[in-house]
């Protein structure tokens, strides 16, 4: 990995990726909405409201995941202070929040005809609603300062400290007696849904995850290019002076 932490190598490398990173998340989504929604029996107990189980478990997923992810690219920044690791933080950021808010309203949706309310002050439900605001907080944090330098630093900081929120949202249900269901997937024991159900879930996370990818490396492609043509802009700048 550390041979494409070069952004010039990371460009290469991302143009030959990208474009079969957008064909496999077609091609999983497809197979994976498929069988969902047509495939896939209704629940015994939840009926067909438990297809929204296919949009709002993959989203969780990514919100947490992205979240791990920004944590491990601030520590390398803040330690190694290499760019392209604060390039992948903030390319992050608005990726993670948007499967944050889906996750948060898909919840709300199932939660309605399950638990009766759209929102519960549940130990799962707001330590995901944190998830968000810690999202959003970077985001402001990062472009709060007039030094680039200053508001990545900040903001790197920011995402270390909110990083002890996603052990609580993974263990919350387990942790204290909450509305929310306990984990049916990734648990001791292996999951506990039946294979019809599974396999199409297990699709749309892996097409999740490969559409997370794909549009990373495209914000970050974005970023770096908009640094050099700033940068550019910049040594053009100080030649017209000095001429």
């Amino acid at each position: 990995m550390h041979r494409y932490a070069n952004p010039a190598r990371f460009m290469r490398m991302s143009a030959r990726v990208t474009p079969w990173l957008a064909g496999i998340t077609i091609l999983l989504a497809g197979a994976g909405l498929y069988l969902g929604l047509f495939v896939s029996p209704a629940d015994y107990q939840q009926s067909e409201t438990v297809r929204i189980m296919y949009v709002h478990v993959p989203a969780a997923w990514i919100a947490l995941s992205c979240y791990v992810g920004m944590a491990v690219g601030a520590a390398v920044g803040l330690i190694w202070k290499h760019p392209l690791a604060h390039v992948m933080t903030k390319s992050s950021a608005p990726i993670g929040a948007i499967f944050t808010f889906l996750a948060l309203l898909t919840g709300s949706l199932w939660g309605k005809p399950m638990w009766g309310t759209y929102w519960v002050w549940d130990a799962r439900l707001t330590s995901m609603l944190v998830l968000f605001f810690l999202y959003i907080g970077y985001m402001a944090l990062n472009n709060a300062f007039d030094d680039p330098g200053r508001g990545t630093t900040a903001s790197a900081i920011l995402v270390l400290v909110g990083s002890v929120n996603i052990p609580i949202i993974k263990f919350s249900v387990e942790w204290w007696n909450t509305l929310h269901q306990p984990a049916s997937v990734i648990r001791a024991g292996g999951p506990t849904i039946d294979t019809s159900m599974l396999w199409p879930l297990l699709l749309m996370i892996a097409a999740y995850t490969t559409y997370y990818v794909w549009v990373l490396f495209i914000r970050m492609r974005t970023d770096i290019m908009e640094t050099r043509l700033r940068a550019l802009r910049m040594r053009q700048v100080h030649e017209q002076a000095g001429s």
